[in-house]
C-alpha cells in the first residue's frame, strides 16, 4: 500500500473502488491553482462514507486521498474523451464542472507534467485495482467492480435539468452481465429514489476498461446525485459546499446501497 492508493483487502467477490472521494492535494500543486475551494469543489463529497458498510461484508475497497484536480483515475490516460461532443473534464483538469479555471494564468500542468502525474499517481491506482481483481479470481469464478461516484445533481454545463438520483453505467451493456444489471435495478426501482440505467453517465475509464464479461469480470458504475443523501444547495458557494455529512439524513440511500451491494454479492456468488 501506498500513501495514494489505501486498500482494505476483503474476501468475497467483489471490489468497490473509489477514485473520487479524496481532497489532498499537493502543496506545490495548491500553490499554482486559482483557488482551494475550487481546487476541492468537484469531489465526490463523503461516498466512502456512504458505503462504509462495504468492508463488513467482505467487500475489497480501493481508494485515492488525492483529489481529482491532481489528477482523474477515472480517465482514459491517453487524454482521449470519455464523451466526445460532451462536456467534460480530463485526465489532469484545468477547470471544474461548471468550467471555472483551476489553475492560475500560465500554471497548467503541461504534457511532461501529465507524465509524471500519471506515473506517480494514475498507475499505482490501477496497478492495485488489476491486481485485486487478480486475487480474487483465483477463487471466485466472477468477480463484480462496482465504482462508486457521486456529483451535484444540477450542473449546466454537463447535463440538462437535474439528474436522477441514481445513475447506473453499464457502458450501454458491454461491461457487465445484463444479469447483473438487473440484479442492481431491482431495489432501486423499489426505492423512493429516482434511478436510470446508461443516462448522462454510462460509466467511466474503470468500467470501461476493466469490464470483460465474458472473463468474469463484470464492472458497473454507480453516480448518485448529492441531493439524495445530503442538503445539497442549489448554487455551491464556498459558504455552503460541501455540505456536511449527516448520518441520519444519509440512512435511507446507505440502507440502499447495503442492498445494492448485497445483490452483486448475490450475483457473483451463484454465477458458475
Amino acid at each position: 500500500m501506498s500513501d495514494w492508493v489505501e486498500i482494505h483487502r476483503g474476501e468475497e467477490p467483489l471490489i468497490v473502488s473509489f477514485p473520487h472521494t479524496g481532497s489532498d492535494i499537493p502543496a506545490e500543486i495548491e500553490a499554482r491553482m486559482a483557488s482551494p475551494w475550487l481546487a476541492r469543489k468537484d469531489a465526490d463529497w463523503h461516498v466512502e462514507k456512504l458505503y462504509d458498510f462495504a468492508a463488513a461484508r467482505g467487500a475489497t475497497t480501493v481508494r485515492t486521498p488525492f483529489s481529482r484536480s491532481v489528477i482523474d483515475v477515472n480517465r482514459d490516460p491517453s487524454g482521449a474523451s470519455l464523451y466526445p461532443d460532451q462536456a467534460t473534464t480530463g485526465l489532469c483538469p484545468v477547470e471544474t464542472f461548471d468550467g471555472e479555471q483551476l489553475y492560475r494564468d500560465g500554471e497548467e500542468p503541461n504534457e511532461a507534467e501529465i507524465a509524471v502525474r500519471r506515473a506517480q499517481w494514475f498507475d499505482p491506482y490501477h496497478t492495485a485495482i488489476s491486481a485485486e481483481i487478480e486475487r480474487l479470481r483465483t477463487a471466485h469464478s466472477q468477480v463484480v467492480l462496482y465504482d462508486a461516484h457521486s456529483i451535484r445533481s444540477r450542473i449546466g454545463r454537463l447535463f440538462d435539468g437535474e439528474l436522477p438520483h441514481l445513475n447506473i453505467g453499464s457502458f450501454d451493456g458491454t461491461s457487465c452481465a445484463p444479469e447483473l444489471t438487473a440484479t442492481v435495478e431491482e431495489p432501486c426501482a423499489a426505492s423512493a429514489f429516482s434511478h436510470v440505467l446508461n443516462g448522462r453517465f454510462r460509466g467511466g475509464w474503470t468500467t470501461r476498461h476493466y469490464g470483460a464479461p465474458d472473463s468474469g469480470i463484470h464492472a458497473i458504475q454507480m453516480e448518485l446525485a448529492c441531493r439524495g443523501y445530503l442538503d445539497e444547495p442549489l448554487e455551491a458557494k464556498p459558504e455552503n459546499w460541501p455540505a456536511d455529512y449527516d448520518p441520519g439524513r444519509a440512512a435511507p440511500m446507505c440502507a440502499l446501497l447495503a442492498k445494492i451491494l448485497d445483490a452483486c454479492l448475490t450475483y457473483a456468488r451463484s454465477t458458475p
